[in-house]
């Protein structure tokens, strides 16, 4: 049972750390921000809660140790999103983001960005309205 437990365990860190390499390839290679931020956090995540749950699997008999591995794999789903999002803002504030590819741009107005106001106030696609400057958004 220990070998099974062994390669199963063994091919679960690699498969993870290949999907971490993979993730920091991207965020090299691609040049768009939308892209490096999917790179940067989908592939990243699901390489480390496979190389987490290699290393549990190790650990079986350690309480402890399986803990602190699910605090790790909790606090990182938990802030991958958080962090991604705040990197969509801060670059469509900064306007690295190609606009010309948006179907609607949400957050321009939103964030009172470059864009913001136009064309809002007649769009049957906004179930809000227009917005202006509402606190909170």
């Amino acid at each position: 049972m220990s070998a099974v437990l062994d390669v199963v365990s063994g091919v679960l860190v690699v498969l993870g750390a290949l999907l971490a390499v993979t993730a920091g390839v991207g965020l090299v290679r691609f040049g768009d921000l939308w892209l490096r931020m999917h790179a940067g956090t989908k592939p990243q995540v699901a390489g480390l809660l496979l190389v987490l749950a290699g290393c549990a699997l190790q650990f079986t008999h350690r309480v402890g140790v399986i803990a602190s591995l699910l605090l790790v794999a909790f606090f990182q789903v938990l802030t991958a999103p958080v962090s991604a999002h705040v990197l969509a803002r801060a670059g469509h504030r900064s306007g690295a983001v190609p606009r010309d590819g948006l179907v609607h741009d949400d957050l321009a107005r939103a964030v009172g960005g470059a864009g913001a106001g136009e064309d809002d106030a007649d769009d049957p696609d906004d179930p809000d309205g227009p917005v202006g400057d509402a606190p909170g958004r």
